[in-house]
Formats: C-alpha cells, sequence, structure tokens
C-alpha cells in the first residue's frame, strides 16, 4: 500500500518547497553519466555554482551527497592527524565540524559562543598561532544566526578558511573569493530551492595544493572527482561514480531560474520575506531567538511562548494547514521554533500566510 502522496508547505529548516523548475527537471528522460549531453549539463551546472558561491575556483562541483557529506568532504580531504583545526561554536553544526575534525585526528581548538549569537571573528582568529584550518558556519541553522564571514577570512593569517554556507547559499550575499574562503560546502535543499541529494562544494588552488594526498574517504577524494567533474574540461573524463544524474538535471534548472531573475534580486527577496515575518513575529507579541543585527533572513527563530507546547503547535499547523515549521535543537527543542522562508517560498506574502497560521495554532491549542 503506497505512502498517501499530500502537498506540504515546507516552512522549517528545510527541505523547502522546491523550485518549480527544479521539479519540472526532474522528470527530465535519463541520460548516461558519461552521456556528452549531460557532460555538457554538469559543466553548466558547475558555471552556475560558482556564480551562486561568488569564486572562480576551478573545482567548483555538486558532490553526490547531501550537506553533511560536503562537511565531511572538506574535513577528511584537508585534516592530516595532529593538524591544528580552530573551530567556531555557535550551534549545532559547528558542534558538527568538531565531530567530524576529530574524527580525521585534527587537534580540534574550540571557540565556543552563546547559541543565539553571532561568532566573534577576532577572538576566533585568536584561538591558535598557527592553525591549518580555521573553520565557521556562515549561517547556523540550529539557531538563525548569521555571522561575519568576511572579517574572519580578513584575519585569517595563513590559515585555510573552511565554511559551512548550507543556510545561506542561494539566499544571502556570499562572495567566497573576496571574503577569503578557502573550502566551501552547502546543499541543494534550502536556498537553492532543490531537493536534498546534493552538496555545492569549493576548493581554492591554494587549499588544494595543501589537501591530503591520500584522503580516508575514497567517494568524497577531490583529488580524483577532479577528473571527473569541476576540474575537468571537455569530454574526456575519468570515471569515479555513477552521478545522480536526475538531481543535476534538477540543480541545473533551479540555477538557471535563480540567475534567470539575478542573484541580487534572489538575495534581496529573501530579505524582504525574512523582515516581514520577523516583524509580523514581534508584533503579534512572539519573541525572536537570535541576536538582533544578526539574524539570517532565510530562517527565523522564535521563543515558544509561556503557556504553549511547541509540539501541538506544530501538529496543529501540520494537520489544519499541511504546513511544516521546525522544533529548535538541544536545549532549545522544546523552547524555540525555527521557520524558514527558502527558495520559492522567500516571499512576503508567504510570511503572511505563516503569521495567521501561527497565531490561530497558538490559540486553538494553548492550555
Amino acid at each position: 500500500m503506497q505512502t498517501p502522496i499530500v502537498t506540504r508547505s515546507l516552512f522549517g529548516p528545510g527541505p523547502t518547497n522546491p523550485y518549480n523548475e527544479a521539479t519540472v527537471a526532474l522528470g527530465y528522460p535519463l541520460l548516461g553519466h558519461l552521456d556528452p549531453l549531460f557532460i555538457e549539463r554538469i559543466d553548466r551546472t558547475c558555471d552556475g555554482l560558482r556564480e551562486v558561491w561568488g569564486t572562480q575556483n576551478a573545482r567548483t562541483l555538486p558532490l553526490s551527497a547531501t550537506g553533511s557529506a560536503g562537511m565531511e568532504a572538506a574535513f577528511v580531504n584537508m585534516v592530516d592527524p595532529g593538524d591544528a583545526v580552530v573551530i567556531a561554536v555557535n550551534g549545532l553544526f559547528g558542534e558538527r565540524m568538531c565531530d567530524v575534525a576529530a574524527r580525521c585526528g585534527a587537534e580540534v581548538v574550540r571557540v565556543d559562543h552563546d547559541y543565539g549569537q553571532p561568532i566573534d571573528p577576532q577572538r576566533v582568529a585568536d584561538a591558535h598561532p598557527n592553525p591549518k584550518i580555521i573553520a565557521a558556519v556562515h549561517a547556523e541553522t540550529s539557531t538563525g544566526v548569521l555571522s561575519d564571514i568576511a572579517t574572519l577570512g580578513a584575519l585569517k593569517g595563513d590559515a585555510l578558511l573552511l565554511v559551512d554556507a548550507v543556510t545561506s547559499i542561494g539566499g544571502v550575499e556570499l562572495r567566497a573569493d573576496d571574503w577569503g574562503i578557502d573550502i566551501g560546502y552547502a546543499g541543494t535543499q534550502k536556498c537553492l530551492g532543490v531537493a536534498p541529494g546534493l552538496a555545492p562544494f569549493t576548493v581554492s588552488d591554494r587549499a588544494f595544493e595543501r589537501r591530503v594526498e591520500n584522503p580516508r574517504s575514497w567517494y568524497l577524494d577531490l583529488g580524483m572527482l577532479g577528473g571527473y567533474v569541476g576540474a575537468a574540461s571537455g569530454t574526456k573524463r575519468t570515471y569515479h561514480h555513477t552521478a545522480p544524474v536526475a538531481m543535476i538535471a534538477s540543480l541545473e534548472a533551479a540555477l538557471d531560474r535563480i540567475l534567470g531573475e539575478g542573484l541580487e534580486n534572489v538575495w534581496a527577496r529573501h530579505s524582504a520575506a525574512g523582515a516581514a515575518l520577523r516583524d509580523g513575529l514581534q508584533d503579534h507579541g512572539f519573541e525572536l531567538f537570535a541576536a538582533e543585527g544578526y539574524r539570517l533572513p532565510s530562517l527565523t527563530t522564535v521563543r515558544v511562548p509561556d503557556g504553549v507546547n511547541s509540539a501541538a503547535v506544530r501538529a496543529y499547523l501540520l494537520e489544519t494547514y499541511s504546513m511544516e515549521i521546525g522544533a529548535g535543537v538541544g536545549a532549545y527543542a522544546d523552547s524555540v521554533w525555527r521557520i524558514g522562508l527558502m527558495g520559492p517560498n522567500a516571499t512576503v506574502g508567504t510570511a503572511e500566510v505563516i503569521l495567521s497560521a501561527l497565531q490561530d495554532a497558538v490559540t486553538a491549542t494553548r492550555s
């Protein structure tokens, strides 16, 4: 018996509802992963990814896995046992960076910040005199905080700057080359408006020259992947793995849609939607969680009011409106909601729909 097919409004921390163009492209006739037409498609996709990353890096490609594999690829290709790695931690995904780096044998130097606060670039840069890597999350999905990566890049010295851009790419300003990002990973399921399954990745020549020669992961070995996609050119490619051809067609279509609108226009649309949601929440008496001045447009965190059951509200929204919002994480699982306005959902009109439904749900479920 099949699972019922329903349409959900996905306003949580991701995945978001995809762009229509991305959904249509999933149904394109399949091509072989070495077909010249597919090679042309993946090259166009890599070109589009360079634009949304804000980079000229030759090795910019969609890894055949989710954003978490992008994180793993970043560390496994760059960290030798004993390497000093400074990691800014201001949420769950900074914590995960520490875990992944430690598994690669790094000497992890944590720089902890309160959840809900941005990273302090100077404190991060001063944490170790000569690290191989400084790592930070640009847009912390667990807290809705946007941190200043440009300043951190200016302070990095000889270190490689490694950045998580999962919830920022395609939704807020991101300029990898200008900001000094050496290694960056992201995901398709948020502001890019594509289903989960690919990890947009970029690595500078400077970082690639300092990579681990034989990383522990064969599948995520950037040296091997570069013979197939990213740094490769023409039709002569070294087979590495069977690429997810339908997902790459979907990503290509979404990138065409984003770049057709104009990247800065897309950033502005996300900004306007996020501002409308934040203002509306405060007008309704809700308290925001992330620090003022560092609130992520694409993901708003709001405190659950006293006397309100977080899970009951989320269940009511799902059952009554077929609408999903996210719970908080860790210590804030029951006291914070995470509301995403990403990709095609990043509109002022969508913010107004959420505000109306949330107010109804709180009234209906208040104890």
